[in-house]
């Protein structure tokens, strides 16, 4: 046999043998990914949720900006039958409006006479001043929360200031506290916070029972255009990666991948999405866990951190219980989203989903690491250059693993929301 037939008759044996290899391969792939579909783990029953718990109490807390459409819609009825459910004298509402220019005071308000009817404690706040009040004001020598941007002027960062208005209402836990001195039953075991969602009870309920309650902090999904997911700036996975998709199966790290594709509760760094559950131990330390955006200075390198993902690098319960995102609670800011995701009829994602997901996901871990080390290593070189600059100890430079929060980006108040430089 000459040369080139041989090269041809190897070629051809070589492809015998590795085609079927591969289609058997990728059929198991297949029958896997379709047949092993777990179907949502929910929770509908209270006494089932706070078993390490004694007298379960829950703080809820949201602040609220232009949401009159859906404090009206749903969330307030949501609020309302979550209250019945739990019991008005199990939970205090704190709620903060900040500068609406829609109809939400009026809708709050509303709420306001709803709760009381039930009997709940509560505090809702209607904020007057607005975004231009704020950032056309003259800040205070030293004043944190502004920095020069290269629009050539001082403005007022959007992270320390949310981090503000969270702090404005988890002092009222604090001060609740201190009233308990006289008056019983003013501690909560739980920190609830509801973003402006499409939400049930029973949605809060599962996620308040993830893991039995043995966890630092637990977050739902959240979703506005399904399949896609939304929070992305909080999110992080075990290892504080980024998610590498929006879609299904979303995460780099196969430890969070595979407890996700399994709707079992997800490890994760960091999380939010759309209601977050804490324990409530490191919010009455002292001094209390607060939430904080990154220094100004380090800022100023355009460089920010969502404060809901630096709220968990602070907790020192983080590193104890964990941080777990629960797949079996998917929340969603509009109607038609959320009954998307929590179909009466089956599960989601479908299986068709499912399948496109995961090689989806896996041809972003694959193609995605040029990307991945180039925003790794712009981070860390503006983190090391600030730290020149500003003759900073490395001991000092973060706090423990701030930096996983990082985005190369500075966002600042403008008069009509936000703005990302």
């Amino acid at each position: 046999m000459s040369f080139f037939p041989r090269i041809l008759w190897l070629r051809r044996t070589w492809l015998r043998l590795v085609v079927p290899l591969l289609f058997f391969v990728l059929s198991i792939d297949l029958f896997l990914t379709v047949a092993v579909h777990p179907q949502p783990k929910r929770v509908s029953a209270i006494e089932t949720v706070l078993t390490n718990i004694s007298n379960p109490r829950i703080f809820i807390a949201s602040i609220h900006w232009n949401n009159e459409v859906a404090i009206r819609s749903h969330w307030g009825v949501a609020v309302l039958d979550l209250v019945r459910y739990l019991g008005p004298e199990n939970v205090y509402i704190s709620i903060l409006e900040s500068c609406s220019w829609d109809g939400s005071k009026d809708a709050l308000r509303e709420l306001d006479l709803q709760l009381e009817e039930l009997g709940v404690q509560r505090s809702i706040e209607l904020l007057e001043s607005t975004h231009k009040d704020d950032i056309e004001r003259t800040p205070k020598p030293g004043e944190e929360g502004w920095i020069w941007t290269k629009r050539g002027r001082k403005e007022l960062r959007r992270i320390p200031y949310l981090a503000g208005m969270r702090n404005q209402l988890m002092k009222k836990l604090n001060d609740l506290a201190e009233d308990s001195k006289e008056r019983k039953g003013q501690r909560f075991e739980r920190v609830l916070w509801l973003n402006d969602v499409v939400f049930t009870t029973e949605d809060v309920i599962t996620l308040i029972a993830t893991r039995n309650g043995n966890y630092a902090a637990a977050c739902s999904l959240d979703f506005l255009k399904p399949p896609s997911y939304y929070d992305t700036f909080a999110l992080r996975d075990i290892f504080g990666d980024k998610t590498v998709t929006r879609n299904w199966p979303y995460f780099l790290a196969s430890q969070s991948r595979k407890e996700l594709i399994s709707n079992d509760p997800v490890p994760v760094k960091s999380c939010w999405n759309g209601i977050a559950v804490f324990k409530t131990d490191p919010f009455y330390d002292n001094p209390p866990l607060r939430f904080r955006g990154i220094s100004d200075s380090l800022a100023t390198y355009r460089l920010e951190g969502s404060e809901c993902c630096l709220i968990h690098i602070d907790n020192r319960l983080s590193s104890k219980l964990g941080v777990w995102l629960n797949p079996n609670v998917k929340v969603a800011y509009n109607t038609k989203a959320y009954m998307t995701v929590n179909p009466e009829i089956g599960s989601w994602p479908k299986n068709i989903e499912r399948v496109q997901g995961i090689w989806h996901n896996r041809l972003a871990r694959w193609s995605g690491f040029p990307g991945r080390f180039l925003e790794e290593f712009t981070i860390g070189r503006k983190i090391r250059l600030w730290r020149d600059v500003e003759g900073r100890k490395e001991k000092d430079e973060l706090h423990n693993d701030e930096h996983y929060c990082m985005v190369s980006e500075t966002q600042v108040v403008v008069e009509n929301g936000w703005a990302h430089l």
